[in-house]
């Protein structure tokens, strides 16, 4: 077995020619900086988020989750430090996009909007407010970049790479995904305002959803009771970290700070919440 990936979150081993195993650790990012104070339990929340999710979509589209059972796994990854954090999957090859789902104007979006009105070659109604719901989720793919930020790129640059038949399919994809999953956590109280996902290709050409799905890293979760436009929402995700480090200008410093004990306890406290509303509820 080989270790292939050393990712900000996940460790990834390579267990036969078309089987991964992936490993979701506590670190956490902000800001494209991996921050030296890991968050207790953080891996088995995201495992436990993805799961779910895999399993609440898989009649959309394929998954790549083979078992999270510990006794399927390498030998060396069945120590109890590697329970509920661990997955088998399948090997895919990947497509070379982040595929954004934005239901809400923010983050990013927001910042461009105020200078252009628009995102990523698409126009927006004007007079909009900051965390506003788009009058329909769009599609924002970017191009994966080896270091630093990803690149934001059109839809019509995404059709030139994939082909327009593939561009399509995973747009469909991903909006249903969304929708899907966007509805049923309405339901208990989170808004998803926005999502990524990763798709690969299987042997047979076939359309598989990878990576992590619909978690609090690779998602904004708001709460619905306290959501208003016009500010940034009381989230279930990693926004409150990263709040907390523009507030104390430390967005992005290299090295990155050792993070106090009450945020690290407020961000766990998130993370679990998210866990308990989405999937602990049933």
């Amino acid at each position: 077995m080989e270790k292939i990936i050393s990712g900000k979150v996940r460790e990834i081993y390579q267990v036969s020619e078309d089987r991964l195993a992936i490993v979701t650790t506590d670190r956490v990012s902000a800001f494209d900086v991996i921050l030296p104070t890991p968050i207790p339990d953080k891996g088995k929340i995201l495992n436990a988020l993805s799961s779910f999710w895999f399993s609440y979509t898989e009649d959309i589209v394929k998954n790549h989750m083979i078992s999270e059972d510990l006794q399927d796994m390498p030998q060396e990854l069945q120590g109890e430090e590697f329970a509920g954090r661990t997955i088998l999957v399948k090997k895919l090859k990947m497509l070379p996009f982040e595929f954004i789902i934005r239901g809400y104007l923010f983050g990013s979006m927001w910042k461009e909007y105020q200078k252009t009105g628009g995102f990523c070659s698409k126009e927006c109604p004007a007079g909009m407010q900051q965390a506003e719901k788009l009058p329909e989720p769009i599609l924002t793919p970017s191009a994966k970049a080896e270091e630093g930020h990803d690149v934001n790129v059109s839809f019509q640059y995404m059709e030139e790479k994939l082909g327009s038949e593939l561009a399509h399919k995973v747009c469909d994809a991903a909006m249903a995904l969304y929708q899907r999953c966007y509805d049923y956590a309405y339901e208990r109280g989170i808004i998803i305002a926005d999502t990524k996902f990763e798709f690969g290709l299987d042997e047979n050409g076939e359309l598989v959803v990878a990576d992590e799905v619909l978690t609090p890293d690779s998602s904004r979760f708001w709460s619905r009771e306290a959501y208003r436009t016009g500010t940034s929402p009381e989230s279930f995700d990693k926004q409150y970290l990263r709040d907390w480090l523009i507030e104390n200008g430390l967005d992005g410093k290299i090295p990155p700070p050792q993070l106090p004990e009450d945020v690290v306890a407020k961000t766990r406290e998130k993370y679990l919440e998210c866990r308990e509303r989405l999937v602990d509820r049933g």
